[in-house]
């Protein structure tokens, strides 16, 4: 079991510099930030680019994993995205991960004045998305035509410092996503069920896991997938006390997962709670998960 934590992208770099440090120091094995132009209640609030973010992340850490939780096609071109995740895979040393998911219609589809699309509609150009995405950050040039997105000998030299290309975290709750995540990603990302009931999320984390695993044997993929579970999805938020973190680990060892994803604890509002948490979850929790790989 590998431990993640997102932090997102909301305070200036004098701020959020040492939580960057410090997640590395504390010995977390990933950390992420939100891929949005704004996001829900804190849409009004100060936010700031992930990309950039994690290029300055990645210049003052040297071996924690660094990732986009998750970036989409919302307000993305895979061309010029495509660029960006060279730069940052290179400037980090091969240490991003491209986490990706199909977006949904709140703010960073309405804010350059879009229209949101069908739910079936969405599906298919997240899958044009994820493939042609594949396809720049491996081809050293690639024509695209498709339904969503065209390219015209797009280069992609030097090409990326992870061969054949960053790894994708793709992800999937429905079959179509899971199609595409078992196609192209070397992890997958569930955000459980929607409810309010702790116990029924947990439920339906263990249904969505199987339904993978039938995904893939369906896809006749045999290689590895990592299974990513974000903890913080749940009705209770992960790091309320070391205690739940240990409990919310151990569920989702028992059904396969092996990542979990919790979010740094904000001083109110959605993940409020305590760095003290944090620290000691590093202190007395992350060196066990260490002695399980």
């Amino acid at each position: 079991m590998r431990a993640g934590i997102v932090i997102l992208p909301e305070h200036r770099w004098w701020i959020a510099e040492p939580k960057w440090r410090a997640a590395e120091e504390y010995g977390f094995h990933h950390a992420w930030t939100y891929d949005h132009l704004g996001w829900r209640t804190l849409v009004d609030g100060p936010w700031f680019g992930a990309v950039p973010t994690l290029t300055a992340a990645a210049l003052v850490t040297s071996r924690i994993r660094l990732g986009t939780f998750v970036a989409s096609p919302n307000f993305r071109h895979p061309v010029p995205f495509a660029r960006e995740l060279l730069t940052v895979d290179d400037v980090s040393d091969g240490r991003f991960t491209l986490g990706v998911g199909a977006g949904g219609a709140g703010y960073d589809t309405v804010v350059t004045g879009s229209k949101p699309l069908l739910p079936g509609d969405r599906t298919a150009r997240f899958g044009e998305f994820v493939e042609l995405l594949d396809r720049l950050l491996v081809q050293d040039r690639t024509t695209w035509h498709g339904e969503f997105y065209s390219a015209e000998e797009a280069r992609s030299a030097p090409g990326c410092v992870q061969r054949p290309r960053v790894p994708f975290v793709v992800a999937a709750n429905g079959p179509k996503a899971m199609a595409v995540a078992a196609r192209f990603g070397q992890g997958w990302v569930t955000t459980g069920p929607s409810t309010e009931d702790h116990e029924a999320w947990w439920r339906g984390v263990a249904e969505l896991s199987e339904r993978f695993t039938e995904t893939l044997a369906t896809q006749g993929r045999t290689t590895r997938v990592s299974r990513y579970l974000n903890l913080d999805s749940a009705p209770v938020y992960s790091l309320s006390s070391v205690e739940c973190f240990v409990d919310a680990v151990g569920r989702a060892a028992e059904l396969g997962f092996t990542d979990v994803v919790a979010h740094w604890p904000r001083h109110d509002g959605v993940y409020m709670g305590s760095e003290q948490v944090v620290e000691n979850v590093a202190a007395d929790v992350l060196p066990t998960l260490d002695r399980h790989l």
